[in-house]
């Protein structure tokens, strides 16, 4: 019979959908998996219009290799095609069968429900098997080009008495023939291309990767996967006691036994699972079902510390299986990291993982999603950026939120937990955001309170406040211990104030991104304008800085462009002196951009505060009238010792240890 030229496209377009469109050689088995499935999603439903009797235990796919004939040949007992259809179908390239009976089923539905919208709802009723079928634009099939030099389709139509058989060797078009079937369904045949250099297409007809490729992709279709695997077992054969021993008891008589007989025997198994987790009643399942489920999927050896099973119906329909990890992987914050969810189309695998799904901050989330109403492009191994990813992506953002908030509210240690282990992604989000996702955020955050010793959130903060205290006070500093030490802690501290410890290095760019929190800014005890005192207090203040500024000039002048100012202050408690910060750069904004390649330049205005009550400012007095060199050294001095206290390097140590010899020598 002559050969056909496949219609509508050139012969370069059919190279195309072999060679460019699929990057990964495995996903053929996916393709004609889901084909199969298609097919038997449409007898399923034809069955339950016409009462045919077909149940869905009666479907099934089956996977046949041959290793002798080079061949892998998968089979379902399905719809079937005819000869028209095979000619339509397979004969023309982005034909599909499947996208014409969406449409069809579509338009009915949408006649049933006279074209009403609906609100996303979220709901724990799982729907009736229908006809969730996974094709969409007829050229999946012909991605078996990919490992197979000849393909052959043999198919019987269900109700009809006639099979056909198309076979193509790809380019140079295709046959069809009458043929005989004894059932209904399709039979595609690959006879696999020869290996060459690196490419293996052996490897598709071991019993290893063809299970394993089902796992991967295929594991949820709904019929079973079936396929012969030889399997060993030990050889059954009579013990010579002359007692009878129960089924399965070991024989203890004192006589010789036979070694055990090992034989091959070749079984048919079911390779998928069939019925996903997250497609189950959540009220037949237990915390149990779900750790296991996420310790195989994810090979985590800790049980999470949190699972968020929901399933949406609305404008887009999606299940959704969500893990919160009990710790952080080692690499969270590296660029080796593979954040996002597994995305699947009806139990099918699309995308490994999907980072669209989640925000960056939210990166450490494990799980998967799974929708009919994603919209994927022509190779079903990327996603089109569209509304229905944006819908779900917003949908999980707000879910995870929520069940954060419960779980603080809840279960506090657990929350602990998390924050300890996944609290610098939080901040990182309002940081990197420009404080965009702070409204999103910041109910979560968790910071240690200097009073309390202990972890405590915004609101905990706020509702705490002293009588008249509108700021937040934090201060930033590599552990808790170096923040206590600073000059301006105690002072806040004897107050009655209560200061956030912050000891990552991106909390203080963050509150800068936060610009406050419910009306209350955040105020650095650092920054220079922190003042709690009393009106006496600060006049009592102003009158000593008037005094002293002869001798605050010429500390000034000793220091040079090092400070924008020397003065007094009145909230350096026991301390000497101490630096603070004006302007939009703040102490510790230096110190971290300081250690940073390109952030060496950065400077914050350093101001140098002393303590008029110490009695070093008696010392420095007497230096002034003892004369300029004194003085500067004191100055010196000081100022080194300020800069050790705020946890910044000094300008030059050669300088300070040249002052420190000079009064060791006095």
């Amino acid at each position: 019979m002559a050969k056909k030229q496949f219609k509508t496209e050139s012969k370069r377009l059919l190279d195309l959908m072999i060679n460019s469109v699929y990057t990964n050689k495995d996903i053929f088995l996916r393709e004609l998996i889901s084909n199969a499935s298609d097919a038997l999603d449409k007898l399923h439903f034809k069955a339950l219009t016409d009462n045919s009797g077909i149940t869905a235990g009666d479907l099934y796919i089956r996977i046949q290799p041959d290793k002798k004939a080079r061949t892998l040949t998968i089979t379902d007992n399905g719809i079937g095609m005819t000869k028209e259809e095979l000619e339509q179908n397979l004969g023309t390239i982005a034909k599909s069968g499947t996208l014409a009976f969406r449409s069809a089923m579509n338009a009915k539905d949408a006649k049933d429900a006279g074209e009403k919208p609906s609100e996303d709802k979220e709901t724990d009723i799982i729907p009736d098997d229908g006809p969730e079928v996974i094709g969409q634009f007829g050229v999946g099939f012909y991605s078996a080009f990919m490992v197979a030099k000849k393909i052959t389709v043999l198919s019987r139509a269900y109700g009809s008495d006639e099979a056909y058989i198309w076979t193509s060797e790809g380019l140079d078009g295709y046959t069809i023939e009458p043929a005989a079937l004894a059932f209904h369904g399709t039979t595609v045949m690959l006879e696999l291309k020869d290996n060459a250099g690196d490419e293996n297409y052996d490897k598709y007809l071991e019993t290893y990767t063809l299970r394993e490729l089902v796992k991967k992709y295929s594991d949820y279709i709904r019929y079973p996967i079936k396929m012969e695997v030889e399997t060993t077992r030990v050889k059954e054969h009579e013990c010579e006691c002359e007692h009878e021993h129960e089924e399965g008891e070991e024989c203890t008589c004192e006589h010789e036994h036979k070694e055990p007989e090992y034989e091959t025997v070749t079984e048919d198994q079911t390779l998928n699972s069939m019925v996903p987790l997250w497609r189950r009643n959540k009220a037949e399942l237990k915390d149990e079902d779900y750790n296991s489920f996420y310790t195989d999927k994810f090979h985590d050896y800790e049980a999470p510390l949190m699972h968020i099973h929901s399933r949406i119906e609305g404008a887009v329909t999606y299940n959704s299986l969500l893990y919160i990890p009990a710790s952080a992987p080692y690499n969270l914050y590296s660029k080796n990291y593979k954040r996002g969810l597994q995305l699947y189309s009806n139990g099918v695998l699309i995308m490994e993982s999907c980072e669209d799904l989640l925000p960056e901050y939210f990166g450490f989330v494990k799980g998967l999603v799974d929708s009919p109403d994603i919209s994927l492009n022509i190779s079903r191994e990327m996603l089109q950026q569209n509304r229905q990813l944006r819908a779900i992506a917003a949908g999980l953002k707000k879910k995870i939120r929520s069940e954060l908030e419960k779980m603080l509210e809840n279960s506090r240690s657990d929350y602990e937990k998390f924050y300890e282990a996944f609290g610098l992604s939080l901040k990182y989000g309002i940081y990197e955001s420009y404080g965009m996702e702070a409204e999103n955020l910041q109910e979560l955050l968790m910071f240690r309170s200097a009073k309390e010793d202990k972890l405590i959130t915004l609101k905990e903060y706020t509702d705490a406040l002293m009588e008249n205290q509108t700021e937040i006070y934090y201060a930033c500093g590599e552990s808790p211990e170096m923040i206590r030490s600073l000059p301006q802690y105690k002072y806040l501290i004897d107050k009655g104030c209560d200061v956030l410890m912050m000891t990552d290095n991106v909390d203080e760019f963050m509150v800068k991104m936060m610009n406050g929190y419910k009306g209350k800014p955040f105020k650095s005890i650092t920054d220079n304008d922190v003042n709690i005192a009393s009106e006496e207090e600060k006049k009592a203040m102003e009158a000593k800085q008037a005094e002293n500024r002869e001798l605050l000039d010429a500390m000034k002048a000793a220091l040079g462009e090092k400070v924008k100012e020397v003065r007094l202050s009145a909230r350096l408690a026991d301390s000497p002196a101490a630096l603070t910060s004006e302007g939009p750069l703040s102490l510790e904004m230096e110190k971290v951009l300081s250690e940073m390649p390109l952030g060496g330049n950065a400077k914050a205005e350093r101001i140098l505060e002393l303590n008029p009550d110490h009695p070093v400012f008696e010392a420095l007095r007497k230096a002034k009238d003892a004369g300029e060199a004194e003085l500067t050294n004191y100055t010196k001095l000081l100022y080194g010792e300020a800069l050790l206290m705020a946890g910044l390097k000094l300008d030059d140590p050669a300088d300070f240890a040249a002052a420190v010899n000079a009064l060791m020598i006095k």
